[in-house]
């Protein structure tokens, strides 16, 4: 089809009319849009009309120009009208579908919302007791020795260094006050575990518990990391313990939190509290991108050395344990993608999760 010529009056009034009838038939504002670029576009018969009046006669252009002009505003000021038109369509129709009948009654205080967390700390807690656990709780000021020595990590452990733990006084300042150096080791928990160390020596065996709590490490904020997060771990302590029984818990912990196809599976790893150790995989049925593999925790057989150093005979008693991040937790069973979202205090994320109070 041969371009329009900007001499054409036939041409340019059909050009004009179809523009017209474009615009008129175009009921949202996308097909207005596909309508406006159609006829005023950079490629419309009227838009390449006008670009050929600069290759004419001298003598033809200004009449060419007269006939360009009134065309594109005609065309724009159809254009205009079938916008407002549209618009206004779409007003009328939101005025009706988000109508708010301000007669009934509302609640003038609006409630507060649990945050997730602590709910799924509770639930967790719950599904322990159940199986005739016990929830303890310990100090998050610890002391060093409970929080390293007593689980058998060596006083050269990388995780003892002042860039993984937060030291309050003691030890991490030697080489720079010798006689604070020589003071008892005092840290920021970096884990729940010291509360196993705890109860072993305060309550002896056999033993059954899980340690729900904050703990802190020198981490940045990010979408993965906080300074500040929750753990939940678990210890059992008996006579005859193996990994058959630390599997079967596992897997009916998984199953209770992510429904009934979860299960859990074992890869070896290394801890200085557990021998042996493993790295512990949720399979997820949830799982973006589909079902699968996806790693939740650690877990293993407590380490001989830990019993002894709690007073116990490894000889006689055996014992598991293992723990997850709540805040890991979390962000997989409800696929949430950021964990800044979850310590920046906005009530609106607490209120996604069908956690409101009940209020007065």
């Amino acid at each position: 089809m041969e371009p329009l010529s900007p001499m054409d009056e036939a041409g340019i009034a059909a050009a004009i009319a179809a523009a017209k009838e474009a615009f008129s038939l175009a009921e949202s504002l996308e097909e207005l849009k596909e309508a406006r670029i159609a006829h005023s576009g950079d490629n419309a018969p009227l838009t390449t009309a006008n670009m050929q009046i600069k290759s004419l006669d001298k003598s033809d252009r200004p009449v060419a120009g007269k006939l360009m002009g009134a065309a594109r505003k005609e065309v724009q000021t159809a254009l205009a009208q079938a916008t407002e038109r549209i618009e206004a369509a779409v007003e009328a129709r939101m005025l009706v579908e988000e109508t708010v009948d301000v007669t009934v009654p509302v609640r003038r205080a609006p409630s507060g919302a649990r945050h997730p967390l602590p709910a799924l700390m509770e639930d967790i807690s719950d599904l322990f007791l159940g199986m005739g656990w016990q929830i303890v709780e310990g100090p998050e000021l610890e002391h060093e020795w409970f929080n390293f020595d007593a689980l058998n990590f060596g006083p050269d452990h990388p995780a003892r260094q002042m860039q993984d733990t937060f030291y309050v006084k003691g030890s991490a300042y030697a080489g720079v006050d010798a006689d604070v150096a020589e003071q008892p080791g005092l840290v920021l928990r970096t884990h729940t575990s010291p509360v196993q160390s705890h109860a072993m020596l305060e309550r002896g065996v056999p033993l059954y518990i899980v340690c729900p709590g904050k703990v802190f490490r020198t981490d940045a904020l990010d979408a993965t990391h906080t300074p500040v997060f929750h753990q939940i771990e678990g210890l059992a302590v008996d006579k005859g313990l193996t990994m058959e029984h630390l599997k079967g818990t596992l897997d009916h912990f998984a199953r209770n939190l992510f429904g009934p196809e979860a299960k859990t599976r074992l890869r070896p790893s290394y801890f200085p509290f557990t021998e042996p150790s493993a790295e512990m995989d949720l399979w997820f049925p949830q799982k973006k991108g589909g079902a699968g593999w996806i790693e939740w925790g650690g877990c293993g057989m407590v380490n001989p050395e830990v019993l002894r150093n709690a007073g116990i005979d490894p000889d006689e008693y055996t014992g598991f344990a293992f723990g997850m991040g709540i805040e890991r937790t979390l962000m997989l069973r409800n696929a949430i993608a950021d964990m800044r979202d979850m310590v920046e205090g906005d009530v609106r994320f607490s209120q996604q999760f069908g956690t409101t109070g009940r209020g007065n």
